[in-house]
């Protein structure tokens, strides 16, 4: 059977390449819609064939359609993968899957209720070929058990991208530990084997933009498990310099050995991304990870299809959610200094 999907909440690029992605796996596009006439206009530009003059009720409402994917505004993530549930269908958005801790529990009692799927792609890991490749290498014992992660995850705030008003309004996309680092605690969950966390502690700033008083430019946690710790650190502060939008590292330590991905970038050294460096007691070693299989959306498909969770645990995805809007949560926002 094909799954057959709808792209509803077109707001974010990050719904092309998911989109791209489920048609590289199998699933059939049927549909898409979205309230904003230049946010539709660009994903039927990107896939002239999709049926777009239909509304959200009017897809939700089509029983032919299995899986709803999105990358609405932040805020309205979680209240469009309810209704897709309580339609008998199953949801998939970017990250963050939901802004408030509210949100996250009508989700979670919705999904209990209808049997229905709601996931959270976290494209950091599922979308990153040497990110997947670590993992690989973890599972297989590269590096013993790991007992620390550390993840850094950059952006840069302004440049080919136009980010629109609602990136700065603090209600609508859920502040910067909530939005950037839940890949990082992704992560952290799934690389130290953790099947929950807590929050030791947490930071947010408006370092650099005082322009934009509800946005914050910078975010850090420390997590820890009942066997492993880990630092995140995130920040919309890439200068115009770099070469890519964000160098997104991240930092293995096993008990036999570690592995650093370098993900978007190896400054003055290898061109491109998905650096992988493993050193372990049989030596050290550089994998160049481009060409490894992203096997998450044809695993996705397949849990859809048989009710299985090979691709992504829905309690990870609830539990890394839950965290990350703890951390936003319970954060301690500092202060720009005052001029002398």
């Amino acid at each position: 059977m094909t799954i057959r999907f709808a792209a509803v909440g077109l707001a974010h690029p990050h719904i092309f390449d998911m989109t791209r992605r489920l048609h590289e796996a199998g699933a059939q596009l049927v549909a898409c819609w979205d309230d904003d006439s230049d946010n539709l206009a660009a994903f039927v530009r990107a896939f002239a064939d999709v049926e777009h003059n239909r509304n959200a009720t009017s897809i939700l409402e089509d029983r032919t359609i299995d899986l709803i994917v999105s990358a609405a505004v932040h805020d309205e993530r979680a209240a469009l993968g309810v209704r897709a549930m309580r339609h008998e269908k199953d949801f998939l958005c970017t990250k963050p899957g939901f802004t408030t801790l509210e949100q996250w529990e009508e989700a979670r009692r919705v999904c209990a209720e209808t049997g229905r799927r709601y996931i959270v792609y976290f494209g950091e890991r599922f979308g990153n070929p040497a990110t997947v490749l670590a993992g690989e290498l973890v599972q297989q014992g590269a590096i013993g058990r790991v007992v620390h992660m550390t993840g850094f995850g950059p952006h840069r705030l302004f440049g080919r991208i136009r980010r629109p008003p609602w990136v700065f309004r603090r209600t609508r996309y859920g502040g910067v530990l909530n939005d950037l680092a839940s890949h990082q605690i992704d992560q952290f969950l799934f690389f130290t084997g953790s099947a929950t966390a807590e929050i030791a502690a947490a930071s947010v700033a408006n370092h650099h933009h005082p322009q934009f008083p509800e946005f914050e430019d910078f975010g850090e946690v420390l997590l820890r498990s009942e066997h492993a710790t880990g630092y995140i650190r995130v920040d919309w502060l890439s200068p115009a310099g770099l070469s890519t939008w964000g160098d997104v590292r991240l930092f293995l330590q096993g008990t036999d050995g570690y592995i650093e991905v370098r993900k978007t970038c190896d400054l003055q050294g290898r061109a491109g991304g998905d650096h992988l460096f493993l050193v372990n007691h049989h030596g050290e070693q550089y994998i160049h990870a481009a060409d490894a299989p992203l096997p998450f959306m044809h695993l996705l498909l397949e849990d859809l299809q048989e009710r299985t969770e090979r691709a992504v645990a829905q309690a990870h995805v609830f539990e890394a959610s839950r965290l990350a809007l703890l951390a936003q949560r319970e954060a301690k926002v500092l202060t720009r200094p005052t001029s002398v």
